[in-house]
């Protein structure tokens, strides 16, 4: 069996995520490949070196550049903050490696649109984190739709908040700059769009409202010097999808009380579906004519779910997710899977995106194709 290598960039929250992800891959999944975690890069090299010999990683580099010039790492994993995932994945391109990036893509449309061309052009698979997608319950309400038993689809509804933003003490990150991040809407709105766009599909048009609520936050935790934000602390929009349904989308990062709120639900003529990721081991169904709505429980006649557990009850976590996402890159490296969010399908979230920022700005709808 044939090595293929992993390199991972980063070595914070998502960092120790990925690594987390491709030990339990080939522990739970019988792969195509034998995994090795060939390198791992961080701008700190002592951390780099500890967080390599921890996680099982054979070397470390304290210069990203030669993890993507590794010869021995076939697979680049981006978990930095977002400004460096374009010179990370076009540098990762340009050696011919698979990349498998974080959400979001870029921090502008004509990054993310360079990042997809040019991996096209190279002909390398390509991944992007949108990891929710990989819950076998997801997937079952995907089947659900395609099996025609809501009806038409005529309405989505979905939110994703959290609070750890709400606090106007909370101190200013890279996260408050338009050039490294992009607010809300892209730290939490990037999934829901995602995923408004997997179950539903394509949308053509928008309109949409962003706030800045705390314009300034402290320069650093405890400081009295403040330092202006100019990032989106929510968003609101509405949607018109092109099979005709309408549809509303959300994000905060203030809202109190929520730490992994992406909940949607999707209507139709048929029936109505309905989904909260943080109870992600369940969705509620009502079709038309009962009373109200009966739980759907994750179990193992899901294969996603039987991977990890032969007995229902056990429930999924966001670990095993980000599992299940791997696999899917590792089968579509090695040339037997198509199912995951690739540049492309992530380039039109971002166009998605953009159209939203530019529907608030200019108070008006925006059709998608025009951005």
């Amino acid at each position: 069996m044939r090595e293929l290598g992993i390199g991972l960039i980063g070595t914070g929250f998502m960092g120790r995520a990925h690594a987390l992800a491709f030990n339990n891959a080939r522990t739970v999944f019988e792969l195509p490949v034998s995994l090795k975690l060939a390198a791992l890069a961080d701008a700190d090299t002592e951390r780099a070196q500890r967080c390599a010999n921890a996680w099982g990683f054979a070397q470390a580099h304290g210069d990203w550049h030669a993890l993507v010039n590794d010869p021995t790492v076939d697979v680049v994993a981006i978990t930095t903050p977002n400004h460096l995932h374009y010179p990370m994945a076009m540098a990762a391109i340009a050696a011919g490696k698979a990349v498998y990036c974080e959400k979001p893509l870029a921090v502008s449309l004509e990054q993310a649109d360079a990042m997809r061309r040019a991996a096209s052009a190279a002909g390398v698979v390509t991944r992007v984190g949108y990891n929710y997608q990989h819950n076998p319950m997801i997937g079952w309400a995907k089947q659900i739709i395609a099996n025609g038993e809501l009806g038409e689809i005529i309405s989505f509804q979905g939110e994703f908040s959290e609070d750890f933003m709400a606090d106007p003490a909370s101190p200013w990150s890279w996260r408050c700059e338009v050039e490294h991040a992009g607010g809300a809407l892209a730290d939490l709105g990037s999934h829901l769009l995602s995923m408004a766009r997997y179950l539903v599909g394509d949308v053509v048009s928008v309109c949409a409202d962003t706030q800045t609520v705390h314009a300034l936050r402290p320069a650093i935790k405890g400081g009295d010097t403040l330092k202006s934000i100019a990032v989106d602390d929510q968003v609101h929009a509405l949607l018109r999808f092109a099979n005709g349904a309408r549809g509303t989308v959300s994000s905060s990062w203030l809202k109190h009380g929520y730490k992994n709120h992406l909940g949607f639900e999707i209507s139709g003529t048929q029936g109505t579906l309905a989904f909260d990721q943080e109870r992600l081991n369940e969705l509620r169904l009502c079709r038309k004519g009962q009373d109200g709505f009966q739980r759907l429980l994750a179990g193992p006649a899901l294969p996603g779910y039987a991977a990890f557990s032969p007995a229902a009850g056990h429930q999924l976590g966001y670990n095993e997710l980000k599992t299940l996402e791997v696999q899917e890159l590792i089968m579509a490296v090695t040339g037997q899977g198509a199912d995951g969010s690739d540049f492309e399908a992530a380039w039109a979230v971002e166009r998605l995106a953009t159209a939203i920022r530019v529907a608030a700005r200019e108070q008006r709808w925006v059709n998608i194709n025009a951005v």
